[in-house]
């Protein structure tokens, strides 16, 4: 049996090393990341401002009440944040499953199951097992010009790898550094958003399932395009983004493919009429709208010398070589990234919420599918001749340079301890005292005390909603207002309005005039800690 099991491992040895290789890094990519510790929750400085939209939503279903769901951060209006992935952590942790692995081993797993998928959509598009490999490794290490921002910085020298090694911070984090780079090629996204990496796996094996008839020159089954009509339906709640995506490689290849077409309608329509009913939920009372934008990032002073400067800045040679590997791929696999293309054109026409930054996973997807092509046409260099070799090898250097060095920052990243419900006594007397479906007029916005225990706040940082298309400022504008008015009725009017149970006064962490003697005059205050100048009001008089 052992013999039997060695021979098996040694006849797929190369998807045995890439099983290993990419559970194990993407298990340490992880944990890296987030973990837990005496009580308290650690969390990486680059993941801080992430996991404070994150963890309120994973505790609403872990220790809250939030069916039907709604945004924890913005009281009231259904949500309009793909959950599902939040919902299943909140469920473990429910469950019994501390925090950090229910957060972890889902997104691990996602990631894992996204690098494996690279490598067998390579393999079949390509029947290449060093494509796969190459397609694995673009991933992960990302082609962008920014590793000449790195050696301007520390210049080539003898005490380079220690510089790369040690290195703890991202040379470009464009637009938020003002920098032409984006931060979102590196895998600080997947990090942050832990979700990210199963949605893409899990729409590239619905692709895979529609268009692997056409590869092998087989008859559609019914069946599996019923199957992948279901999962595109469901992924909505996943990612609402990603189901987009797929809908348009969908529609793309539809098309694109003779012949196939009935085959991959069944699967839009199946997927579109799963979809339709949750597209109308999270759309109630939404103030954003699509609209054209151009060039995405490049936008700012447009030009087609702008546009390409910054796409060979973000892409690096990837804009030179997925067209050549285009141009010499089989028929087939043209198709396929013709299909992807649109991904592209699409993220810069279209501006689908109010940060136009959130388009990136457009592109990352697209980069994605296009560097297989990269890697195909570098292979098929390695194999022609013998003295393109050393070409081969200086452009895998220099297309996977940034990506390696933007490794470590992740890695060497220090970590911010967040106090939780074993150790942090407002929590944990929030979870013990009020109700799951409670509500609080909250006067911090980040990691409140309320929302760590699962509780739905008035308004968290409006940034959050705001990019999801909740009107955060009429609602900043109410929150203050009932903070420091002196007017009873006007204030019963509007937590009544707003169904609020509670009222949180932090006097040391608030950006609003807060009128104590109010809250001390009319409402009983249920919980005081005075050393940090925390306190609790029931607001159950006006309701």
């Amino acid at each position: 049996m052992i013999k039997k099991y060695l021979e098996i491992l040694k006849k797929y040895k190369t998807e045995t090393a890439v099983v290993l290789f990419s559970l194990f890094f993407s298990v340490a990519l992880m944990f890296s990341t987030f973990s837990y510790v005496n009580g308290s929750m650690l969390i990486a400085t680059k993941a801080w401002s992430d996991f404070a939209s994150h963890i309120p939503l994973i505790r609403s279903f872990a220790f809250g009440n939030n069916f039907p769901p709604q945004y924890p951060l913005f009281s009231g209006p259904p949500i309009k944040y793909h959950f599902l992935f939040f919902a299943f952590v909140g469920i473990l942790e429910k469950l019994g499953l501390r925090i950090d692995y229910a957060l972890n081993i889902p997104s691990a797993l996602g990631f894992f199951l996204l690098l494996l998928t690279i490598y067998f959509f390579a393999v079949k598009l390509f029947k290449s097992k060093a494509v796969g490999v190459l397609s694995i490794l673009f991933l992960l290490c990302n082609s962008s010009l920014d590793f000449l921002n790195f050696f301007a910085k520390y210049p080539l020298s003898t005490h380079t790898l220690s510089d790369i090694i040690n290195n703890n911070q991202f040379m470009s984090f464009g637009p938020y550094d003002e920098k032409i780079i984006s931060a979102f090629w590196n895998l600080n996204i997947y990090t942050n958003q832990r979700h990210l990496g199963l949605s893409y796996a899990v729409s590239m094996l619905l692709i895979y399932f529609v268009i692997k008839p056409y590869l092998e020159n087989k008859k559609p089954e019914l069946k599996i395009n019923v199957i992948t009509g279901i999962i595109l339906g469901i992924t909505f709640f996943l990612n609402i983004a990603v189901t987009l995506m797929s809908a348009i490689i969908l529609g793309m290849l539809f098309l694109l493919s003779k012949g196939k077409r009935i085959s991959i309608l069944i699967t839009i329509i199946i997927g579109g009429v799963i979809t339709f009913p949750q597209y109308l939920y999270i759309e109630q009372q939404s103030v954003s709208k699509t609209s054209i934008f151009l060039g995405y990032l490049a936008n700012n002073s447009l030009t087609i010398t702008s546009f390409i400067n910054y796409w060979f800045q973000n892409l690096g040679l990837n804009l030179i070589l997925i067209p050549l590997g285009f141009i010499i791929a089989p028929k087939k696999a043209k198709i396929i990234l013709i299909a992807y293309f649109a991904l592209f054109v699409v993220g810069n026409l279209f501006e689908f919420s109010p940060d136009i930054a959130a388009n990136h996973k457009f592109f990352n997807y697209f980069v994605i599918i296009g560097s297989m092509f990269t890697a195909y046409l570098l292979v098929r260099l390695w194999g022609k001749l013998k003295a393109l070799r050393p070409l081969v090898i200086i452009l895998v250097l220099l297309l996977t340079l940034s990506g390696f060095i933007d490794i470590f920052p992740i890695f060497n990243d220090t970590k911010i301890a967040l106090a939780d419900y074993p150790v942090n006594k407002d929590v944990a007397w929030i979870m013990k005292n009020t109700k799951p479906d409670a509500v609080f007029l909250n006067t911090q916005y980040l990691y409140d005390n309320a929302s760590l225990a699962g509780r739905k706040i008035f308004l968290g940082w409006p940034y959050f909603a705001w990019s999801q298309g909740y009107d955060t400022t009429t609602r900043d504008n109410m929150r203050k207002s009932l903070l420091d008015t002196n007017n009873y009725n006007y204030f019963c009017d509007n937590i009544k309005k707003y169904k609020i149970n509670y009222a949180e006064l932090n006097n040391g962490t608030t950006d609003a005039t807060i009128n104590p003697a109010f809250f001390n005059k009319y409402f009983k205050m249920v919980y005081a800690n005075n050393k940090e100048g925390y306190y609790i009001y029931n607001l159950n008089t006006c309701l």
